[in-house]
């Protein structure tokens, strides 16, 4: 059932923070009790973080100890409130009202207040993983409330909003311990297409990085306009780096191995037909 009357009872207001007979000591009280209650805060966030992060994720972790932080701040507010004889009610109902007028002036950053929580709740990566969001990609390094720090492996430091990570596609690289990369490679036509998928297949095997289960696959793509196509997929441990390096060391195996088997990777080509010989050539 709703109140009959809606409108802020300016004269309770008044009354609540009416400072009226206060001496410096209730002044100095509200302040010790304050402070106090920010530094309690502080105190019990580091150390609740610190002993869950030996049960939980460590984003988890922080945000309990955040979240106990925050009552601890709320609860030295009142007290220091009431020290200085405010009346909590009608003080609580004018906040209600600036309340609402703030969430809609600062929607973004509530915004992403209530993201930062939902990551650390569902926990799509944990700290350490290494993950891309949109164009970005590197180590996680700390889940905030408002704000995923990722250090790239250019050795950046990018802070993306938490509600463009929650809206967006996320890439776990890490998470399964290992990752599967393809690298396409062409033969000329005419080559023994069982000789070259065997070369691909010893030659992937045997690069530096490539796990030895699972195995590589060397599969035939197709019949391009220059060469006969094969796809090389492997698996190798999961980081950015990793990728890049094995990815690397593959090529290079599969370089010396054609050369040694004589399997040429052709350049690509066109053939053109002038139908009445060479005299019409322009």
């Amino acid at each position: 059932m709703l109140p009959a009357q809606t409108d802020v009872d300016t004269d309770a207001l008044a009354e609540a923070f009416d400072g009226g007979g206060l001496d410096g000591w209730s002044w100095a009280t509200a302040g010790l009790v304050f402070v106090a209650g920010l530094a309690l805060a502080r105190l019990l966030a580091w150390s609740i973080s610190r002993v869950l992060r030996q049960r939980v994720d460590q984003a988890l972790a922080s945000l309990i100890g955040r979240l106990v932080g925050y009552v601890v701040v709320v609860v030295a507010l009142v007290y220091s409130l009431e020290s200085l004889g405010v009346a909590i009610g009608p003080l609580l109902g004018a906040l209600g009202i600036v309340g609402i007028a703030l969430a809609f002036a600062f929607r973004d950053i509530l915004e992403n207040f209530i993201a930062g929580i939902l990551l650390q709740l569902q926990r799509p990566f944990r700290y350490g993983d290494e993950i891309a969001v949109n164009d970005h990609e590197g180590t996680v390094r700390d889940v905030g409330t408002r704000l995923v720090t990722v250090t790239t492996p250019d050795g950046e430091t990018v802070k993306i909003p938490a509600s463009t990570v929650i809206k967006s596609d996320i890439n776990n690289y890490t998470e399964h311990g290992l990752r599967r990369t393809t690298l396409r490679i062409g033969v000329e036509y005419g080559t023994d297409l069982a000789i070259a998928r065997g070369v691909l297949m010893a030659a992937t095997s045997g690069a530096d990085g490539v796990a030895s289960s699972p195995g590589p696959d060397v599969l035939l793509d197709g019949f391009g306009e220059s060469s006969i196509d094969f796809v090389v997929r492997f698996w190798h441990p999961p980081t950015i780096a990793d990728h890049w390096h094995t990815k690397s060391n593959v090529a290079f195996a599969v370089d010396a191995a054609f050369r040694d088997a004589d399997i040429t990777i052709p350049f690509p080509q066109r053939t053109v037909w002038f139908p009445d010989g060479p005299s019409n050539r322009e």
